[in-house]
């Protein structure tokens, strides 16, 4: 029987101490068993240090590296990623569950298609892992565009991947790092997607390969701040700034993108920056809108096209839109005393 080639899983951690142990002993139980554990972390103040040696003294399997400083949460991916050692390699939270086959699935996934990175979905579950939403991807509306595009139309605007299913190759980390950390919106799991899709193959896994948790102390979650806020402005500066932060990323790093995607980083950002400030209509660079948008849904299309075009409409429909919902609100609780 072939030997199974060594993956490296990288966990970056920081006071995990409440469900460490779950998600480490769901790692090292997997299913596909030639694992490097790499864990670096961050300067925790629990027990949590103490708990990672534990695993690293009775599994030869782990590696432990204790940071003297607290470097951050992107800083402290990016050690990680220049402990890499084998061709394949993983990204961990501290604080999910991986489905006993993740790995194997994943590997097989990257081997059949001949991929240079693999994604999945993941099921979001609370902090007992009991079940929240049954597809990650489906709630936060990203299953169309993911099963719609490749390559880099799938990753330029809007990160479809989260960092915590990825398998990828070692070959492209030269090419990743430095992690951009200017932006908080230009997150790492992003940056790899990005790079590996523009230099490289990424597919999709079409399944559900870790118990997600949600617990109120997630560095990224399911949290969606844009439906709390009540007033349209704030909706549309919210939504301009993302792309602002992620643009503004790319462009402090085009040495990292091919010469015609460079220019079009350049587009962008000049585009996001001049309709920032516009308060009723824009009619400048619909073009670039479109490159950008012109993968999306037709309603995605349409309502984005309004908002950052048209905000005088975009306020008398978000207008609308909350009457509607604050009378539904109101009839519920009218029934509700009768």
């Amino acid at each position: 029987m072939e030997e199974q080639e060594t993956i490296d899983v990288l966990m970056a951690t920081y006071n995990g101490e409440k469900y460490i142990k779950e998600q480490i002993e769901s790692i090292l139980n997997q299913t596909y068993k030639n694992i490097h554990l790499i864990i670096s972390d961050d300067g925790s103040k629990d027990n949590t240090v103490q708990i990672l040696k534990e695993y690293e003294n009775k599994d030869k399997r782990v590696t432990v590296y204790v940071q003297k400083q607290n470097l951050g949460y992107i800083k402290n991916f990016e050690f990680l990623l220049t402990k890499i050692e084998n061709d394949i390699y993983m990204l961990s939270d501290q604080d999910d569950v991986w489905k006993v086959d993740k790995i194997e699935n994943t590997y097989n996934k990257l081997k059949e298609e001949k991929a240079d990175l693999v994604f999945s979905d993941l099921e979001v579950v609370d902090s007992n892992l009991k079940q929240i939403y049954p597809s990650f991807n489906d709630y936060m509306k990203l299953t169309k565009k993911i099963k719609k595009c490749d390559g880099l139309k799938r990753q330029y605007l809007y990160n479809c991947m989260v960092g915590c299913t990825i398998m990828s190759k070692k070959q492209f980390v030269e090419k990743i790092l430095p992690l951009p950390s200017k932006s908080k919106y230009l997150v790492h799991d992003m940056w790899i997607g990005v790079i590996v899709s523009i230099y490289g193959k990424s597919v999709y896994l079409d399944e559900k390969t870790i118990y997600y948790r949600q617990h109120g102390n997630n560095q990224i979650g399911t949290e969606k701040p844009s439906q709390q806020m009540t007033k349209f402005k704030d909706v549309r500066k919210f939504l301009i700034e993302i792309k602002l932060g992620i643009f503004e990323g790319y462009v402090e790093n085009n040495n990292k993108f091919p010469k015609e995607i460079q220019n079009e980083n350049l587009k962008s950002l000049n585009y996001y920056n001049n309709i920032k400030n516009k308060k009723n209509i824009n009619f400048k660079n619909w073009k670039t809108f479109h490159r950008l948008y012109k993968n999306e849904t037709r309603y995605y299309y349409l309502l984005s096209f309004i908002i950052m075009n048209f905000p005088f409409l975009g306020r008398i429909l978000f207008s609308i839109k909350k009457i509607k919902n604050n009378f539904l609100k109101m009839k519920g609780s009218k029934h509700e005393r009768e």
